[in-house]
C-alpha cells in the first residue's frame, strides 16, 4: 500500500498512449484518464497533486454483460455529455456470467479459472472472449475520460459459499495484473454485502489488489444502510469510504437494526465517517435510484424520483462527501423492452432512461461545487439558525469566501451571518433542477438574516442559497 504522500506525488498521467495488452484489440488508444490520488487533507480526490476531481458516478452495474460494443459506445457517450466521470460496474454478477455475445467469464464457474482465448479478433468468435470485451469497455471509457469502478465479484456469491479465500486470491491476482496499467480503474471490493459476511475473503481481495496494483484507489461497496468504515476503515488498502444509504424510506425503517442507522439521512454517514481517524474521503455510492420502488420489492408502491436523487446528492456533498453516485432502475440493469426477466419492476427501456430528469440534473451539482475553491471546503452547520429535520433538514458547507446552504423543501433559511469576511456579502439562489442562478442582492453580514426561497414550500422545491464575499 502506498502511503497517501506517495500516492499524491505519483505522476499525473500514467501514460498518454496505452498499447492494449492482455489480448484486447491491437491498435493504440488515446487515453484521457489521469491518475487519481487522495488530497493532502485526506477528504477529497484529486487529479495529480492539486486538481479537484468531483466524482459524478453512474451505476451501470451490468455494463460488461448486457451491452454490445455499439451500445456501449452510446451509453458512455451519453454519460460523458451529462458530466458523469465514473461508472460503477460488476465484473461478475454471478459465476455463470456471460456477455451479450455468449462469451462466458469462467471455466466451470470457477473464479480461479477465467476463460481466456488466444488473440483478440472480434470478427473471429473463437479469438474474442469475455475479458477482451471487458478490455474494450474499459478502453472506450478511458477515451471519454470516464473511470470504471469495478466490483470484482458481487457479494452474494461469497456469502453463499461459492467462493473460498484461495480462489478469491487467485482471481484478484488475475484482475490486478490485467488492469494495473490501465489508467481509468477504481476498485470496489465487496458488492452489496456486509463486510462481516466472509470477512477474510473481502480482506484477501483488498490486500491482493493493493499488493499488485499500487496505483489505483480501492474501497468497499457495502450493504444498504451501512458504510465500509464499519469493517475496513483502518485497513491500509482502503483509500476511501463508501456508504450505501440504500433504497428504503423513513417509513420502512421499522426494525431495531434499522433504527441504529440513519434512515434517509445520508448526510449523517458523512458526518460519522469524516470524524474517524485517520481521515479518509467518503461518498454515497448507492443512494435510492430514480424510478426504483421504495424498499425495492413493492412494485405497486411509490418510486423514487428525480427530486429524491437530487436531495441525496446535495445532502451528502454539502455534508462533506467528495462526490456522488446516481442510479436509475432501468440503466443499472440495462433493461430492454420485452426482456423476459427484469429486477425491481423496471419500466422504461434503458436508452430512454439515459435521459431521465435526474440523470440530466446531476451535472448541476458537479458544476456548482467546481465553481468554488474545492479542497478547503468544510461542512458547517453553525451557519444555520433553523436546521430542521428529515425533509426539512438544511445542510451547509463553506470555503474561505463562500457558503452553500441546501433546502429540499424550499422553506425559509435563517442564516447566522458573519461567517464570511466583509461588511456585506452577495447572495443568490442556485437551482438544482436547471443550474440557473437568481440574484438576491447584497446582504448585511451581521446578525441573523432570513432568506425566503422562490415559490411555496414543498418536497422537491429545492434550492441552494449561495453567499459570497464581496
Amino acid at each position: 500500500m502506498l502511503n497517501p504522500l506517495v500516492k499524491t506525488l505519483f505522476p499525473v498521467y500514467l501514460m498518454l498512449v496505452l498499447f492494449l495488452a492482455c489480448g484486447c484489440p491491437g491498435e493504440a488508444q488515446k487515453i484521457d484518464s489521469p491518475k487519481l490520488s487522495i488530497s493532502q487533507n485526506g477528504r477529497f480526490l484529486a487529479i495529480g497533486t492539486n486538481k479537484p476531481f468531483f466524482w459524478l458516478g453512474d451505476t451501470g452495474w451490468l455494463l460488461f454483460t448486457r451491452l454490445t460494443r455499439d451500445e456501449t459506445e452510446q451509453y458512455l457517450e451519453n454519460r460523458k455529455q451529462k458530466g458523469f466521470n465514473v461508472v460503477q460496474v460488476m465484473v461478475l454478477h454471478t459465476l455463470a456470467a456471460a456477455n451479450v455475445y455468449g462469451d462466458s467469464a469462467l471455466i466451470n464457474k470457477n473464479i480461479a479459472t477465467p476463460k481466456l482465448t488466444d488473440g483478440a479478433s472480434f470478427s473471429d468468435a473463437t479469438q474474442y472472449d469475455f475479458w477482451d470485451h471487458v478490455d474494450f469497455v474499459v478502453n472506450k471509457a478511458a477515451e471519454k475520460g470516464i473511470y470504471i469502478a469495478m466490483v470484482p465479484l458481487w457479494g452474494n456469491n461469497v456469502k453463499s459459499k461459492l467462493v473460498d479465500q484461495q480462489r478469491a486470491k487467485t482471481y484478484a491476482e488475475f484482475l490486478a495484473n490485467r488492469y494495473k496499467n490501465r489508467p481509468n480503474i477504481i476498485w470496489l471490493d465487496g458488492g452489496d454485502i456486509k463486510g462481516s459476511d466472509s470477512l477474510d475473503v473481502w480482506k484477501t481481495i483488498g490486500q491482493t489488489l493493493n499488493r499488485i496494483d499500487t496505483t489505483h484507489l480501492i474501497t468497499f461497496h457495502p450493504r444498504g444502510r451501512s458504510s465500509s468504515s464499519e469493517w475496513f476503515h483502518n485497513e491500509p488498502w482502503l483509500d476511501f469510504n463508501m456508504i450505501q444509504s440504500g433504497h428504503k424510506s423513513y417509513a420502512q425503517d421499522t426494525s431495531a437494526k434499522d433504527k441504529q442507522h440513519y434512515g434517509e439521512d445520508n448526510w449523517r454517514y458523512m458526518q460519522a465517517d469524516l470524524a474517524l481517524k485517520p481521515t479518509k474521503p467518503v461518498i454515497d455510492g448507492e443512494p435510492s435510484y430514480e424510478q426504483i420502488p421504495h424498499g425495492l420489492h413493492d412494485l405497486q408502491g411509490p418510486r423514487w424520483t428525480a427530486d429524491d436523487v437530487r436531495r441525496y446528492g446535495y445532502w451528502s456533498v454539502l455534508a462533506g462527501a467528495f462526490g456522488y453516485t446516481y442510479g436509475h432502475n432501468s440503466v443499472l440493469q440495462f433493461y430492454k423492452k420485452g426482456d423476459s426477466k427484469s429486477s425491481f419492476g423496471a419500466i422504461d427501456d434503458w436508452k430512454k432512461a439515459l435521459d431521465a430528469p435526474g440523470a440530466s440534473q446531476m451535472i448541476h451539482l458537479k458544476s456548482l461545487l467546481l465553481r468554488y475553491s474545492f479542497f478547503d471546503r468544510i461542512p458547517d452547520q453553525s451557519l444555520i439558525a433553523n436546521q430542521g429535520n428529515r425533509y426539512d433538514y438544511l445542510v451547509a458547507s463553506r470555503g474561505p469566501d463562500y457558503a452553500l446552504v441546501y433546502t429540499y423543501t424550499g422553506r425559509n433559511i435563517r442564516l447566522n451571518m458573519g461567517k464570511l469576511p466583509g461588511n456585506t456579502v452577495a447572495a443568490s439562489w442556485y437551482s438544482p433542477r436547471d443550474g440557473k442562478t437568481t440574484a438576491i442582492g447584497d446582504i448585511t453580514n451581521t446578525g441573523i438574516y432570513e432568506f425566503n426561497p422562490p415559490a411555496e414550500p414543498k418536497n422537491g422545491n429545492d434550492w441552494v442559497l449561495v453567499i459570497q464575499k464581496k
